[in-house]
């Protein structure tokens, strides 16, 4: 494989999206989002349908310190990110204390 052949953007498999989903939920860049993502793709690791990976792959792409707000204080949460996912995330029952 050459550097010509390299595509960041090919079609990945359900599979593979969920370990780099997976991947970026622990390293979101503050430690609190970690947790909480990490924690709850572990929980639905195998779970996680083709929507709900491209629902985080949106909400990955915002700003950290907004998800945060959205999810523990629930407010002001954009249209696009409202619904169940946004609900079971703020339940925060799948939580563990453990860090990676």
């Amino acid at each position: 494989m050459t550097d010509l052949d390299y595509n960041p953007h090919k079609p990945i498999d359900l599979a593979n999206r969920r370990r780099r989903l997976a991947f970026r939920a622990w390293h979101r860049g503050i430690k609190e989002l970690d947790l909480i993502f990490g924690n709850f793709i572990e929980a639905n690791f195998d779970s996680l349908s083709e929507e709900d990976c491209a629902w985080f792959e949106t909400l990955f792409e915002e700003q950290d310190h907004d998800i945060l707000g959205w999810v523990t204080d629930g407010e002001n949460i954009p249209e696009k990110f409202t619904g169940p996912m946004m609900t079971r995330l703020q339940a925060l029952d799948f939580m563990t204390l453990k860090a990676k």
